[in-house]
């Protein structure tokens, strides 16, 4: 082994015998951005694909336009869901009265009233399953997939509402080239828009 590759080596933190709590997610020294905590394990991002920013900016954008006072429209802020648990959810609608000031870096569940995931190839699985059950438990009311449908590359939103009795959530619908619901506010968004950003 040369000097020059043992001086690009990269250090990995050892994680702990009983995993990461959110507490390390906010401590640890240099974790690259937008790093998830999952199930007490660090979950680092990929960069993104281009689909995945525009989606962001368009739902940003849209959730915005009729957004009441209560509520504020934020992008990959980690939502707290339990000790070992710290998603960042790529679009969330929480209480605005849960802002505390410029330099907050994330939310309690309780304070959340809508995560969005935008689904890429290095997160299928956690954005379909493991991370719509963790939202459901931790009781955030409304949950949307957002996928990219065939060699078009349109965008397709998987609405879903929280059964408060199962904590699951339940399929509302389907929504391809606007998205027009009442919860949990008023929202309406033309998703053919994504072609003109």
């Amino acid at each position: 082994m040369t000097a020059e590759s043992v001086e690009h080596r990269v250090q990995w933190p050892v994680p702990p015998q009983d995993g990461y709590t959110v507490d390390d997610l906010f401590t640890l020294p240099d974790l690259p951005p937008h790093t998830e905590l999952i199930d007490g394990s660090l979950v680092f991002v990929s960069p993104q694909r281009r689909f995945h920013f525009l989606v962001i900016d368009l739902l940003v954008k849209g959730l915005r336009s009729s957004l009441a006072p209560e509520f504020s429209v934020e992008r990959e802020m980690t939502v707290i869901l339990d000790d070992r648990n710290g998603p960042e959810p790529d679009v969330s609608v929480v209480r605005a009265d849960a802002i505390t000031g410029l330099d907050q870096t994330r939310f309690q569940a309780k304070d959340v009233l809508l995560a969005v995931e935008v689904v890429s190839p290095d997160s299928e699985s956690r954005d379909r399953t493991t991370k719509p059950q963790k939202y459901a438990a931790a009781g955030i009311p409304s949950f949307w997939r957002v996928e990219q449908t065939g060699t078009t590359g349109s965008l397709v939103i998987h609405v879903y509402e929280l059964d408060p009795l199962t904590k699951s959530y339940v399929h509302m619908g389907m929504h391809r080239d606007r998205i027009k619901i009442d919860k949990p506010y008023p929202i309406d968004i033309d998703l053919t828009a994504i072609d003109s950003f």
